[in-house]
């Protein structure tokens, strides 16, 4: 999957057990899930999420699609997207990704953001979708505002992490303003 505006370093696609080391690699990292309610992950840690990723591929109904981020130039998994809590009824859903940090800095979490919106409204069909980040996380905040995404607000004290509540800033866009943006 890939619909990324400009040239694209990498591209999206399903989840399979040949990602369990390379997911891993970086869910084991303490700097990867510092602003998050999770890890670093143990071996079975990520082999349960994975588990349940696979699990989610063979519902007829799917409310959640994990993919694999591939770097185009060495065909290596360096990461994941997610479009996720996918509300048909109001065609909201959230999006979500996570880099390898040895792929940090290159741009890709903005082209994964990209490819995911654009797959939740043109395949989808969905409305709005939106993304938080730990107030914390300036360069999560900056991937979202270079996809385009408007800040909402301030959710409070929404998430507990190992060190205390967290603060997730609130943002969003709507089909109209992706298609005025293509």
């Amino acid at each position: 999957m890939e619909n990324v505006p400009g040239n694209s370093t990498i591209y999206l696609t399903e989840m399979t057990n040949d990602y369990l080391i390379d997911i891993h690699s970086y869910a084991s990292k303490e700097e990867v899930c510092k602003y998050q309610p999770w890890g670093p992950n143990s071996f079975e840690d990520t082999k349960a999420y994975l588990e349940e990723v696979l699990a989610e591929t063979k519902k007829e109904t799917r409310n959640r699609y994990v993919f694999a981020v591939i770097d185009k130039e060495n065909c290596k998994m360096v990461g994941a997207g997610e479009l996720f809590h996918i509300d048909l009824s109001n065609k909201s859903g959230e999006i979500g990704y996570i880099i390898n940090p040895d792929f940090w800095g290159k741009g890709i979490a903005t082209q994964v953001a990209n490819i995911l919106i654009d797959y939740g409204f043109n395949e989808l069909k969905l409305n709005r979708i939106y993304a938080t980040c730990d107030a914390r996380n300036s360069a999560s905040e900056r991937v979202l505002k270079k996809a385009g995404m408007k800040q909402e607000g301030l959710l409070r004290e929404n998430i507990l992490l190992d060190d205390g509540w967290r603060n997730s800033l609130l943002y969003s866009m709507l089909n109209r303003e992706w298609n005025t943006k293509s």
